[in-house]
């Protein structure tokens, strides 16, 4: 499994996302990921399903030292007192003691980010989690989250995939020593997946396209990826991406989609994207 060492955190670069999963399905699914190989298990306060992720890893009987476990606190609780309160609602719901990775979920331009950032380091100083990052910074907001933060950010999680082209973050989480960890990270499936360029690179290597571009993503140096899927099957698949190498010219035949700038997640209290 790579590790990508980022600002003090190890974080395993594939992780299971659980965006969407509820009750005992979301404990099973979480249990059997990390029976199958899963260390590294992303939810969020949105999600509403932290106290059953903790319940699945604890279901697991893996150690939780071996976990790296991460969390986000939601775009309307960024005031300093709000993000307390959710950052120990957050632990208090997972129940197996602090968070490997809290982060900013979005950014909220109507709370200074001074406070935010300031509100993230008290939930580190106050041993809520091991490490501190975002999620949904540009590239401008990522220099400026990395200058007001006394500790160091571990990542920022944004949406990533051979439609979507994130050169300038990338640029940024290099500048600042950071992990660039993808969400959506197979274009939610579809018209990804059933790209020519994808399918035959897929084909052609006896692989699913979602192995191909997993791959894809795994190869680049300081990217992990967090796919979802509420299909069992699809655990061990989407794990099973760690015993091949893409070539040279398949590697920058997927890169080459990158320019068609489709983003699947864009919610009306997004930020200005950037334009690369």
């Amino acid at each position: 499994m790579k590790i990508i060492e980022a600002n003090g955190a190890r974080i395993p670069a594939l992780g299971l996302g659980t965006y969407t999963l509820k009750d005992e399905t979301c404990v099973r699914l979480v249990a059997q990921g990390i029976e199958d190989g899963y260390r590294h298990i992303d939810t969020a306060r949105m999600y509403g399903n932290e106290a059953e992720v903790g319940k699945g890893i604890a279901a697991s009987g893996i150690d939780r030292g071996e976990i790296f476990l991460t969390t986000k606190v939601w775009w309307t609780d960024l005031s300093a007192e709000a993000f307390a309160d959710s950052a120990r609602a957050a632990v208090d719901a997972i129940g197996l003691g602090p968070v490997d990775l809290l982060l900013i979920h979005w950014p909220n331009r109507d709370v200074p980010l001074e406070e935010t950032i300031e509100a993230l380091n008290a939930a580190l100083e106050q041993g809520l989690t091991r490490a501190i990052g975002v999620a949904n910074f540009t590239a401008p907001m990522l220099d400026e989250a990395a200058a007001l933060s006394p500790a160091p950010l571990a990542c920022n999680q944004v949406e990533y995939h051979p439609f979507l082209s994130q050169e300038s973050i990338l640029g940024a989480c290099r500048r600042h020593g950071m992990a660039m960890i993808a969400y959506s990270p197979i274009g939610q499936g579809g018209e990804l997946l059933a790209h020519p360029v994808i399918a035959g690179i897929a084909a052609t290597r006896g692989r699913t396209p979602a192995q191909i571009v997993l791959r894809w993503e795994l190869e680049q140096d300081i990217v992990g990826a967090i796919p979802r899927t509420s299909n069992p099957a699809r655990l061990k698949e989407n794990l099973d991406v760690f015993d091949f190498e893409l070539t040279e010219e398949e590697h920058k035949a997927i890169t080459a989609l990158t320019t068609k700038r489709q983003r699947l997640v864009d919610p009306a209290f997004a930020p200005n994207w950037d334009r690369i």
